[in-house]
């Protein structure tokens, strides 16, 4: 069965998240009284890029299988800025467009992969390593999470349980957003 660990909000441009009891998703925008709500992009260098784009950003997931496998790092839940920790899923496998019901109503469309980048290792150093890597044809692996859009309301709580609904085949693999 796949769970809900710990969901984590911030109301301002932090690196990492607050662990709360719930949070709560609003269609089309995100989580309430988190930074990154929205109906365009929050992340400040995209604001700074281009103000207009929609936000693909909404939501930020990660497997709590990820912290198990990084060597020698610490990481609590909230840390590396996800609202969403799971357990059971593979997040990273998931097809562009998979939608993850989050306990009994709220519904989540991944958009693509986190793209981890420097502020990373300002928060553990040498973590951007593992979180970056390449495979064995050379190409980028990014491990730091999925992010993804509300498609419907509702309270997320630690515990609730995750389903996946896979979009029509082909699929398309995930992409950084």
């Amino acid at each position: 069965m796949s769970v809900v660990v710990s969901v984590s909000k911030d109301s301002e441009h932090h690196f990492s998240k607050h662990p709360v009891e719930e949070i709560v998703l609003l269609t089309g925008l995100g989580i309430e009284g988190d930074a990154h709500a929205g109906v365009t992009v929050q992340h400040r260098s995209r604001v700074a890029a281009d103000p207009t784009q929609p936000n693909l950003r909404q939501v930020h997931l990660i497997q709590s299988e990820l912290f198990d496998e990084l060597d020698g790092f610490d990481l609590a839940p909230g840390g590396l800025g996800e609202n969403v920790l799971t357990r059971g899923i593979d997040l990273l496998a998931l097809p562009t467009g998979a939608v993850l019901r989050l306990g009994s109503e709220a519904t989540v469309e991944i958009t693509g992969l986190r793209n981890p980048c420097g502020q990373i290792n300002g928060y553990r150093s040498g973590l951007l390593r593992q979180v970056l890597t390449k495979d064995e044809r050379g190409e980028l692996v990014r491990k730091a999470g999925v992010m993804g859009v509300v498609l419907g309301g509702g309270v997320v709580r630690p515990g609730d349980s995750v389903t996946v609904s896979l979009p029509p085949l082909p699929h398309r693999a995930l992409e950084r957003v």
